[in-house]
């Protein structure tokens, strides 16, 4: 494609002195002709140019146009690299890739620093990958898009005007306004299947500053947990709350105090600590508990 040529001589003219155009016509197997075209597009949009004619002359970009890579410190490239590697793990397009032969020349090698290593995948990283490339397109392109959602009470299908990706709480969720509730709404993406297109563009919305604040998805005092986990649950509330989340009883047993503000993301994690908390507040998870052991003690097998 025309636009990958184009891209392609412009990391050329970045990490090189100066080229001629044969060299760019076998570099991509088309004619000097059409080399002479491409760098009259590159100069119609806005890249200086330079040409010299002559015995050591050639093609090049203006020196005060290209980065200088000194700006940047050897701590600085590998923050920028760490995060680029985090995001071509739930990319089809490797920006790290891209970046190292921008930056990288003949005479400049960049040495990669392997000491951290970020992956924002999930155990379906492809359909994960294709997911937030469905959606980045439609943010992109103000196309609405509907998806089939799975929640506690079920599943349905939703239809939304998508503003941001978002990488929070270890999981990703896309947040949009929600053509149904008429309001804005997040949804994880792991939950989030069949995506599509809708035939419908959409105006984009002023986004009152209170909606942009995420941590008010999950930190709402709205539902009070009290609870005594054993000792050997220590590692799980540290992993999800920290090292000061919890107090010791009298027994050697952990007693946790934190705020919900979904009883049903409440009633999942406790549930999934089985015989090893003991609910003591909200009453009603206490007789969920309780309906929960009857029903297995009728389970045969």
């Amino acid at each position: 494609m025309k636009i990958d040529r184009l891209i392609g001589i412009i990391t050329i003219l970045l990490q090189k002195d100066k080229v001629t155009a044969p060299e760019l016509a076998k570099r991509f197997e088309v004619s000097r002709r059409t080399i002479n075209r491409d760098i009259e597009d590159i100069s119609k949009a806005g890249i200086p140019i330079v040409t010299t004619q002559g015995n050591g002359g050639g093609i090049s970009i203006l020196d005060s146009y290209k980065l200088d890579k000194t700006l940047l410190n050897n701590d600085e490239l590998q923050a920028i690299f760490w995060g680029l590697k985090g995001i071509d793990s739930v990319s089809k397009t490797s920006y790290f890739t891209k970046m190292i032969e921008k930056l990288s020349g003949k005479n400049n090698h960049i040495q990669e620093d392997d000491s951290i290593i970020i992956d924002l995948s999930s155990h379906y990283q492809k359909p994960l990958t294709q997911k937030i490339e469905t959606i980045k397109n439609a943010i992109h392109t103000k196309q609405c898009i509907s998806f089939r959602y799975y929640y506690a009470k079920g599943e349905s299908v939703k239809c939304i005007e998508p503003y941001h990706i978002i990488f929070k709480w270890s999981s990703w969720y896309v947040f949009g306004y929600c053509l149904d509730r008429k309001a804005y709404r997040l949804f994880k993406l792991n939950r989030l299947w069949n995506i599509s297109f809708l035939d419908k563009e959409f105006t984009p919305r002023k986004i009152p500053e209170s909606e942009l604040q995420f941590d008010d998805y999950f930190s709402s005092n709205s539902i009070h947990l009290k609870a005594v986990f054993s000792k050997s649950e220590t590692y799980r509330l540290i992993e999800e709350y920290g090292v000061n989340c919890y107090s010791l009883t009298d027994g050697g047993e952990l007693l946790l105090e934190r705020d919900f503000a979904s009883y049903d993301n409440m009633r999942s994690w406790v549930f999934g600590f089985g015989d090893k908390v003991k609910v003591l507040e909200p009453e009603q998870l206490r007789e969920d508990r309780k309906k929960q052991a009857a029903a297995i003690l009728k389970m045969k097998g």
